[in-house]
């Protein structure tokens, strides 16, 4: 049966517009994102098909271009798609954070990392840089270490603060594994970092690790 002779509230297009886009299924997101199906199967029957085959939304957001083109009704054309959907987010997070304080916005904080760095298969340090009244001057990925960790200088931290004339950071980096427990080397970095900064006047605010669920805060786990 195709999705045009369902009951209309429960159409995909028709129930995101009724009740919002947070009443719809990961299916029937994606089902609206594919637009229409192939003989015998419906959109919704291929997002379904999709998303057991590439274990989640997240997965098949993140996998390759030759993976992505793979799927079932899939190809460039559609990975063209998601990727300037998924660039369109970022810079709506980045506007949002560059319109006021982050102090004021510490989940939109959060989901902008998530945005910038969750997809990265090594591990990447980055820095929000922050002026006097926190907010954003800038973002930087400062360092790509191998898939366990990243060296980081506390000399080029300095430099790339002072080059934007900030008063504060918030650190954040990856962990590849998924699991964003801080590690004893993420507390002593953190530690050296937070010194090297302070002989220029320049605030940690926050260090964020980056995994598979929720984002772990030193601020908030009392590490600062």
């Amino acid at each position: 049966m195709s999705i045009n002779d369902w009951p209309i509230s429960e159409r995909p297009r028709e129930k995101l517009l009724l009740k919002g886009a947070q009443s719809l299924s990961d299916s029937e997101l994606l089902a609206i994102f594919l637009r229409t199906g192939t003989k015998g199967l419906s959109a919704v029957d291929i997002a379904r098909q999709l998303l057991s085959s590439y274990g989640g939304l997240r997965q098949l957001f993140e996998s390759s271009e030759a993976e992505f083109c793979s799927g079932t009704g899939l190809g460039p054309a559609k990975y063209a798609l998601l990727q300037a959907v998924l660039e369109m987010n970022r810079r709506h997070l980045g506007q949002q954070l560059e319109q006021g304080s982050t102090m004021d916005s510490p989940h939109t904080v959060q989901q902008y990392l998530i945005s910038q760095l969750r997809h990265h298969q090594r591990e990447v340090f980055a820095c929000l840089f922050l002026d006097t009244k926190h907010s954003v001057l800038g973002f930087e990925i400062l360092f790509k270490g191998s898939i366990n960790c990243a060296q980081i200088h506390p000399r080029e931290v300095v430099k790339s603060a002072l080059s934007y004339n900030a008063a504060a950071v918030i650190f954040s980096h990856n962990h590849p594994s998924g699991i964003a427990e801080p590690s004893m080397a993420d507390k002593q970095i953190t530690e050296r970092l937070s010194a090297a900064l302070a002989l220029v006047d320049v605030a940690v605010i926050d260090h964020i690790i980056i995994g598979n669920a929720e984002p772990v805060s030193f601020a908030e786990r009392g590490l600062l």
